[in-house]
């Protein structure tokens, strides 16, 4: 059994561990050792250090030996099995490392970028900490929403809506990574639909958001290393491809960069997912209102082109507002489902897409 870490300093590290009683303590910084030279001895060995008189401590295994593989560099750096990624993931999320590592890893992932067979293995690591969502009758439509908008209107919610409205169970998780932009969340709270605050299965019909920290707490840990090193982490990848039910599932993904679109399309047909991959807005998986982007669907891994790119943007939507703060987006969303204004066109496909691929894939 790999032992407990000791508490750190209140107000220091990456502040994993300190909000639970159930998660460990990151361990106290390591003494500096002196450098080693020639006739040199100063007690230190891979594996333990040496406090006065030579009294040999063990260091907790930890993800280092991942860290070594994967922190070399872009060109240097050596991918990971899918069993390899599932293990130090699941470090991560089990609180069982220090927050030095946890570091390294974002930052050495962060340079190299991950690779299907590793988005793989972080995914069955995060599946088999879920708290899941109850399996309901029909496939639970999975809009994740981590982004928010700051140039137009945030739309998730319009579509989590409108599939609602189609009968299906729509579940929109997600957590708040950028502090100066409208997020959905708020926007359905604004429109009557509070956050769950307990794991419970979702109506046929019923449009919920859940909080990332209800489905599992780490994972909400992991997506706040950001706010201290500044950059986006494999947590953000897992949480816009993952399955929080323990029944059948269609998750709706999107990319920003159309490089990262292979990955995750590498990963659907890896893990057998079902899905709809397409470019999102602004990091939201509801499709742009001004572009008609390509439309990729996945039933248990195999892929059909549903919908073909095609050139050029619309100057104007009718009925989109200016404004992006939450008042204004919630009273378009409404007056779109009362039909006072029109569903923005490729919004209108978009739900075609998925409630056909829902029910493709649960017949």
């Amino acid at each position: 059994m790999r032992p407990q870490p000791a508490p750190s300093p209140s107000g220091g590290g990456l502040g994993w561990g300190h909000d639970s009683a159930t998660m460990p303590a990151p361990l106290a910084p390591i003494p500096a050792f002196p450098q080693r030279g020639k006739g040199q001895n100063p007690c230190i060995s891979r594996l333990t250090f040496r406090h006065k008189r030579c009294r040999t401590i063990p260091l907790p295994m930890g993800i280092s030996q991942y860290i070594k593989e994967i922190g070399r560099g872009a060109r240097g750096a050596k991918p990971l099995t899918r069993e390899q990624a599932t293990d130090l993931f699941g470090q991560v999320l089990d609180g069982t490392v220090t927050d030095l590592e946890i570091g390294g890893f974002c930052l050495a992932m962060r340079i190299k970028g991950e690779t299907p067979e590793e988005m793989a293995g972080f995914l069955d690591a995060t599946h088999a900490r879920l708290q899941m969502i109850p399996a309901g009758d029909r496939p639970l439509i999975v809009l994740p929403s981590y982004n928010g908008a700051r140039k137009l209107p945030v739309l998730t919610p319009l579509l989590a809506l409108l599939l609602a409205r189609e009968g299906l169970p729509v579940l929109v998780h997600g957590s708040a990574s950028e502090t100066s932009r409208v997020l959905a969340s708020n926007v359905l709270a604004a429109l009557g639909h509070a956050p769950m605050t307990a794991i419970r299965p979702v109506a046929n019909g019923e449009a919920a958001f859940a909080p990332t920290e209800l489905l599992n707490p780490a994972l909400k840990r992991l997506l706040d290393v950001r706010r201290v090193v500044g950059l986006r982490n494999p947590g953000h990848s897992v949480v816009k491809l993952m399955q929080p039910t323990a029944g059948p599932s269609l998750v709706v993904a999107s990319y920003t960069h159309p490089e990262y679109a292979r990955v995750m399309a590498e990963t659907f047909e890896l893990t057998g997912m079902t899905a709809l991959l397409s470019r999102g807005l602004e990091g939201e998986v509801v499709s742009d209102p001004r572009r008609t982007a390509q439309i990729d669907g996945f039933v248990r891994g195999v892929r059909t082109e549903l919908q073909s790119q095609q050139a050029g943007t619309a100057s104007e939507v009718p009925g989109l507002p200016k404004e992006i703060d939450v008042a204004t987006t919630a009273d378009y969303t409404r007056r779109v489902l009362d039909g006072e204004l029109p569903v923005p066109e490729a919004i209108a496909t978009q739900v075609r897409h998925i409630t056909q691929l829902a029910l493709a894939s649960h017949a």
